[in-house]
């Protein structure tokens, strides 16, 4: 068994559900986080001082990740080599367009999924990131930024407080006061690690800098759309003084779920208690009689809901599935312009 400094690891996130991961390491490994990925080499830190290192070509197929625990060694020159990936215990992963996945982070155990009250207040895409971390069994919380400068804040908080189921936290605070480290004070206990996920900016790299004392770049946004600049461009792992672990992330322009229909449906734990109570078992909550969730769900929740189903969906299609769906559709499409002008060609007589 490898010497395993507990006390100085779990200032990096480590625990024993993490430790129970290792089994028959090489005596010479050392225990390591992944804190930054580049293109040629990783970061990771064992605990007390960050190093570079490179993964053996065995690990060159696998989807590493920021937040991954890994085994070290350091065969000679003093050059540090990757050589084994412990199981994530939690990860976060998205699907491209092409259906692969790709992992975000891992080993994660609170999500801080920030939004500005400003021009970046957007509930769709806040509820696509509950779904994804949902999925992923990470808690989330909801940050909502920009709470100083914004206008409608209290509006805005009760539409939201409206709209998201009443399990989910959700906060307004100021990034660059100190009262946000207070009010985020629950879940930045010694050992834990959160992740921010959020637009471009949405105030993460401040928020990141106020709670671990960094001094990361951080950017505003543009004049009149209010779209943020990208000022942090991969996903890195920080320490606070408290003990607790932040991965700041870029922002994210395509995030499709990595998740199926159950695990979508279950993340809009509201609807899916109320779907219990409809008059149909198979009900879709659209035009069925007896249905429970229509009228007790807003109504853009609920079409969002639906959107993010069809993307499950369509993500578990095979090739041929999806060309099949296609067609269906391109028939239905047809009949109905057919209709549509027989009842033009109709009237005109």
């Amino acid at each position: 068994m490898i010497d395993i400094d507990f006390a100085s690891l779990r200032r990096i996130g480590l625990n024993n559900t993490i430790v129970s991961q290792l089994h028959n390491p090489p005596p010479d490994a050392r225990l390591v986080r992944i804190t930054a990925i580049h293109r040629e080499w990783l970061t990771i830190h064992d605990g007390s001082t960050e190093l570079r290192a490179r993964a053996v070509p065995a690990l060159h197929r696998q989807d590493l990740a920021v937040g991954d625990w890994a085994l070290h060694t350091t065969p000679a020159h003093d050059e540090h080599w990757l050589c084994a990936v412990l199981p994530p215990v939690t990860r976060i992963a998205r699907r491209g367009n092409d259906g692969r996945h790709q992992s975000l982070v891992s080993n994660v155990d609170t999500a801080l999924l920030v939004m500005g009250l400003d021009q970046d207040f957007n509930p769709r895409r806040l509820e696509r990131y509950l779904a994804i971390v949902k999925t992923a069994q990470v808690e989330p919380v909801v940050v909502m930024s920009k709470a100083d400068i914004a206008g409608d804040v209290e509006q805005r908080m009760a539409l939201l407080r409206q709209r998201l189921p009443a399990g989910v936290p959700l906060l307004s605070v100021n990034t660059l006061s100190d009262t946000a480290i207070t009010q985020l004070a629950p879940w930045l206990g010694a050992g834990q690690t959160l992740v921010l996920l959020g637009s471009s900016g949405a105030g993460k790299s401040s928020l990141t800098n106020t709670l671990t004392r960094a001094r990361q770049q951080t950017g505003g946004v543009r004049h009149g759309d209010g779209r943020g600049r990208h000022t942090t461009t991969t996903r890195s792992l920080h320490l606070c003084p408290g003990g607790a672990c932040i991965i700041d992330t870029p922002g994210l322009r395509g995030w499709q779920p990595d998740a199926d229909e159950a695990s979508i449906a279950a993340s809009f734990d509201d609807i899916d208690a109320l779907a219990a109570h409809c008059q149909f078992r198979d009900c879709r909550h659209a035009s069925e009689p007896g249905c429970a969730v229509r009228g007790a769900v807003d109504e853009d929740r609920l079409r969002n809901y639906h959107k993010l189903l069809r993307e499950a969906r369509r993500c578990e299609q095979t090739p041929l599935e999806r060309i099949a769906e296609v067609g269906k559709w391109k028939v239905l499409q047809r009949a109905a312009s057919a209709r549509a002008k027989h009842k033009g060609g109709g009237h005109g007589k």
